[in-house]
């Protein structure tokens, strides 16, 4: 290991934090953050951490700040930074769904898409992705920046609004519905150029993406166990939905089979049972982790 080396790396503040660091769990990293510190310790000599809102991440890796960091494509589009697009990952505040920016409007409006609020005013957090929405549309209108709480404002001081919703849940509950989507956005694990192109940080970078990425594969999946009669192999391989084809291996002076296979956990209580009646024994759940290919 070279100890004078560090590869510096963006955490999400705020809505993203949390499932940022059970994500890393699962890939095998621990960090550890006091609530008054902006530098998550990772148990990681290589690699040091920094909290940043993820409005504001890709500008800093762009720039050089960290070699590497987590954030929202919305907020990529938003700040249009030139930096590279490590991976995908499927992970946000509460579900694993990518989640929306939309454009929405009093229930009790007249307004049904875009074209209805030329010469009006609407309401964001991502100005510049919302400028460049209508600008598209040939819609004139006055985008004001929100500082939060954006959904009251519809409509007693704004027409419309540009939000981000996971669930559409917020929206709901304060009567607004949404006329159109601006961008569907997902997590991204993104780098910065120069980090990208040296060799010592791209490998470690291209590391960590493969361990994340095998945590969120990991999730809602188990493993299963069990010894098998060997005359009933091909019945039972043929109800277990797994990735590959089942690890299966001969007990030792027996004409019975260790099968091990990884499926997804919702399906374990429908196929434990018809398992059984095809004479499984033995059979152990287990958590997973990561699962790499």
């Amino acid at each position: 290991m070279n100890e004078e080396k560090k590869l510096i790396i963006g955490f999400p503040k705020g809505s993203l934090e949390k499932a940022t660091y059970d994500l890393f769990a699962k890939a095998g990293y621990k960090i550890s953050v006091s609530s008054r510190s902006y530098y998550p310790t990772i148990d990681d000599k290589e690699m040091k951490g920094i909290l940043i809102r993820s409005q504001e991440m890709s500008r800093y890796v762009e720039n050089g700040n960290m070699d590497c960091g987590l954030c929202g494509k919305d907020w990529i589009l938003e700040n249009n930074s030139d930096v590279v697009d490590v991976c995908e990952l499927m992970y946000s505040k509460q579900t694993a769904n990518p989640v929306k920016w939309v454009l929405a409007v009093h229930e009790d409006s007249t307004y049904n898409c875009a074209e209805d609020l030329d010469g009006k005013t609407i309401a964001t957090e991502a100005v510049g992705m919302t400028r460049r929405f209508f600008e598209e549309k040939n819609v004139k209108v006055n985008v004001e920046f929100s500082w939060g709480a954006t959904e009251v404002k519809c409509p007693n001081l704004v027409d419309a609004i540009v939000e981000l919703t996971e669930t559409g849940s917020s929206l709901r509950a304060n009567r607004l519905k949404i006329i159109d989507i601006l961008t569907i956005s997902t997590t991204r694990f993104i780098a910065n150029k120069e980090a990208w192109a040296d060799e010592w940080k791209r490998e470690k970078i291209e590391h960590l993406a493969m361990l994340l990425k095998g945590a969120l594969r990991a999730r809602n999946k188990v493993g299963l166990k069990m010894n098998v009669p060997e005359k009933n192999l091909d019945e039972i391989v043929g109800i277990l939905p797994c990735l590959k084809e089942p690890t299966v291996s001969h007990l030792r002076n027996s004409d019975w089979l260790a099968i091990e296979v990884v499926v997804d956990e919702k399906i374990v209580r429908e196929i434990i049972p018809k398992l059984k009646k095809l004479g499984a024994s033995g059979i152990i759940e287990y958590a997973l982790n990561k699962v790499i290919p």
